[in-house]
């Protein structure tokens, strides 16, 4: 392996905000590649910590040589093209992300917590599939593996043999969680997975340089896809192609945005106090039917 390592470009953002989408539509550039969540290879300064909340103070010498080591080797392997990356975990470790790599091309996508919220809660039924555990396995340090398979097993022994509803813990850990896990209801937990982790981002992308990061909402891109993604090029230096285009034309979709309504206004009313303040500072209305059910 040899060579310099390209600026990456990171993608930041919760889980099932679009952060999958914006990388595949990303990927399509024939000078970038996808790097795909390598979970295992983040949690490299303390893998045994029960909370995703790292800082620049996790970062050490060993573990950004690391990293950065990793980062170069995925690179070097696909034709030296510049690596897009990906962890929704991420979102609670932005200033240990932005200390491996202080001269990445930031990328930040937040989505309605309502939609996060019913995305989320059918996520923490379903332990992940066989070819899930085989990818992220593959940039995952060997020491961790045992650690890593063993969660894994937890969540499916809890899931499929004794039929518990839901899994230990998944998505986000921000500190705290497994205690909530044990006293709230789960959608107060899920709704604390969106408000905890948007707020901590909130945070620490304040501390970054004007212009470093792209920020952007769900709704907005699906609403203009094409328009974003030019604008979002040319965050990262790249030129928007004509396939780039076609894909978004095609791939991206507007009818997701409305299946909480499965959820009845009563039980998002009850969670509203843990989400109404990052609702607002990032520009989400709250429904009329869940603001009547919550006067109630």
């Amino acid at each position: 392996m040899s060579g310099e390592l390209k600026r990456p470009i990171i993608l930041l953002g919760n889980f099932r905000s679009g952060t999958t989408m914006l990388q595949r539509i990303l990927a399509t550039h024939h000078d970038v590649v996808a790097l795909y969540e390598p979970v295992g290879m983040w949690r490299y300064a303390d893998p045994s910590r029960d909370h995703d909340e790292f800082d620049e103070h996790d970062a050490t010498e060993r573990v950004r040589n690391y990293v950065r080591g990793q980062f170069l080797k995925h690179q070097s392997e696909h034709g030296d093209r510049t690596i897009i990356e990906k962890t929704p975990h991420n979102i609670l470790r932005i200033r240990y992300v932005r200390e491996i790599f202080p001269d990445a091309r930031f990328l930040y996508i937040v989505r309605n917590p309502l939609s996060f919220i019913s995305s989320v809660e059918l996520k923490w039924q379903k332990p992940a599939g066989t070819k899930r555990i085989l990818k992220r396995i593959q940039t995952t340090p060997v020491s961790q593996i045992p650690l890593y398979l063993k969660g894994f097993l937890d969540q499916f022994w809890r899931n499929r043999i004794l039929r518990r509803k839901y899994l230990s813990v998944w998505g986000p850990r921000y500190k705290g969680i497994q205690q909530d896990v044990k006293t709230e209801d789960m959608l107060t937990v899920i709704a604390r997975q969106w408000a905890n982790a948007t707020r901590k981002a909130e945070q620490d992308l304040a501390q970054f340089e004007p212009g470093q990061v792209f920020r952007l909402r769900y709704e907005d891109f699906v609403a203009n896809p094409v328009g974003y993604l030019q604008r979002i090029c040319a965050h990262c230096d790249l030129e928007m192609t004509d396939e780039m285009a076609d894909y978004v034309r095609t791939e991206v979709r507007t009818d997701r945005q409305d299946k909480w309504q499965r959820f009845d206004a009563g039980q998002l009313a009850k969670i509203l106090p843990e989400l109404r303040s990052e609702m607002m500072r990032n520009g989400y209305e709250v429904p009329e039917e869940i603001a009547q059910a919550a006067q109630h």
